[in-house]
């Protein structure tokens, strides 16, 4: 055959055009871009210690806060980067007991994302979004968001101004809480703030409710979520990171839990964040800075802990125009009962209100140990009306002189008749004190000021009886 019948016969290949070849360059450059890809910026292992690991040949490629992914024979395994120097990165592993090796290929990822769904309601997931109820995978929602999103600008908020009932007459009556709220508990280990938040999940006011368990014991998980939670579960989602976990999963889980609130927020909803509790993510971060380098400025806190605090809250709050709000009640754990130390000084500057709980209260076994008088609610002007902002300013008037003459009535200094104001204060104090006092198991309170007229009224009427021969 001659070669032009040949030619004839075969197809020519021709070479791509210069825009063809730069649409095929641009498509391999966004696939190295996306996590997960087969193309992606590596290093290698150089350097292990205690709490991270060193990787080189990323620093040119990766942000403060990016995540990587460890390759080892073991498999895969995650880590944030914590610290970016000339030649080489400091990485945190997430996971504890993860097997690093010299040399090992470490893969960029880029920032953490979740995607969470209408249908994750009723599950329990770890920070990494993974389910741990055993009740089979998650599905996945349309948007990805990042865990590190900012919170809404000020000036495009709307306005807080609608109260809600929590069914505790002691918050109901002395520190009433509005839509878009943010409250903290403060209180020492062990005197009922997991109790208490408990019994402020159960409320009927939201549409949704997103809970971040961090640093808890273990064992009390499933107590909690079938114990306490019951019923309420069907509109709630858990997020777990127990104490036994690593650092980075207990810093990660408040901001998942918060991630995903802000998904059901944005829908519209009215959405319940609580965080139990706000000291041990503080302790993630703590852990995690000190592994980077910095050094403790506050009783062993660096600086970046005061960074972290104010960027979780201030995500909380109401949203935009026509979207919901999302009312976070933030537990402090207060070390040694210590109501100044850093942590809580700083989230207290932080929220809306705070609610004090005192072991001596606890103690005397009135539950929940709320003290009505060291208890503040900034925006509960919005939630009274003008007559039971009177009562309440009445009621702390007669608590405070029922407690300041304690002692002087102890060693019997006290003659009734004398004060009318203190005769009428040990009257009626024992009276509301009985009345604020509930437990989990009691039916919430739908109208405590009746509750508590009621009770004033009969205690009133007992006292007036003659008595029986």
């Amino acid at each position: 055959m001659s070669p032009e019948i040949e030619a004839t016969q075969t197809p020519q290949r021709s070479l791509p055009s210069g825009m063809e070849r730069l649409a095929a360059l641009g498509g391999l450059a966004a696939r190295r871009m996306v996590p997960g890809a087969a193309l992606a910026y590596g290093g290698n292992v150089t350097a292990i210690t205690a709490s991270h690991y060193i990787v080189s040949g990323l620093s040119k490629h990766v942000r403060l806060g990016d995540f990587l992914e460890h390759c080892s024979p073991a498999g895969r395994h995650r880590g944030q980067v914590i610290k970016v120097e000339q030649d080489h990165v400091h990485v945190c592993p997430i996971e504890p007991g993860e097997p690093i090796g010299i040399g090992d290929l470490v893969l960029r990822i880029g920032e953490f994302k979740v995607t969470p769904d209408d249908s994750w309601c009723g599950r329990t997931i770890d920070a990494l979004c993974r389910p741990i109820d055993g009740r089979g995978d998650l599905r996945q929602g349309h948007e990805a968001r990042s865990i590190e999103s900012a919170a809404p600008p000020s000036m495009t908020r709307s306005r807080v101004d609608k109260g809600f009932l929590t069914g505790v007459r002691a918050i109901d009556i002395f520190t009433p809480l509005c839509y878009g709220q943010r409250l903290g508990i403060f209180a020492g280990s062990g005197v009922g703030k997991s109790t208490l938040l408990s019994m402020m999940a159960a409320a009927a006011a939201f549409d949704r409710v997103v809970i971040a368990l961090v640093g808890e014991r273990g064992r009390e998980v499933r107590e909690f979520i079938e114990d306490t939670m019951g019923e309420h579960m069907a509109k709630t989602i858990v997020v777990v990171a127990t104490s036994d976990e690593s650092p980075m999963l207990r810093k990660m889980a408040p901001l998942v839990a918060m991630t995903v609130a802000e998904h059901f927020r944005d829908k519209g909803e009215n959405v319940l964040f609580i965080a139990d509790s706000v000291t041990r993510f503080a302790h993630a971060v703590r852990e995690v800075a000190i592994a980077a380098g910095e050094l403790p400025i506050a009783r062993g806190y660096p600086a970046s802990v005061f960074t972290e605090l104010p960027k979780l809250l201030e995500r909380a709050g109401p949203g935009a125009t026509q979207a919901g709000t999302i009312t976070a009640i933030i537990s402090v754990l207060v070390d040694g009962d210590n109501h100044n130390d850093p942590i809580a000084d700083s989230t207290r500057g932080i929220l809306d209100g705070h609610i004090v709980m005192d072991r001596s209260l606890a103690d005397e076994g009135r539950y929940p140990p709320i003290n009505p008088l060291s208890s503040i609610s900034r925006l509960a002007r919005k939630a009274w009306t003008p007559d039971q902002e009177k009562l309440v300013m009445r009621l702390k008037a007669l608590i405070h002189r029922f407690e300041e003459t304690r002692d002087l009535r102890l060693i019997g200094g006290y003659r009734p008749g004398t004060d009318p104001e203190l005769d009428l204060a040990t009257k009626q104090v024992p009276v509301i004190y009985e009345i604020l006092k509930q437990s989990p198991a009691d039916r919430p309170a739908s109208d405590s000021y009746a509750d508590l007229a009621v009770a004033l009224r009969n205690a009133a009427s007992a006292s007036a009886a003659p008595p029986r021969r």
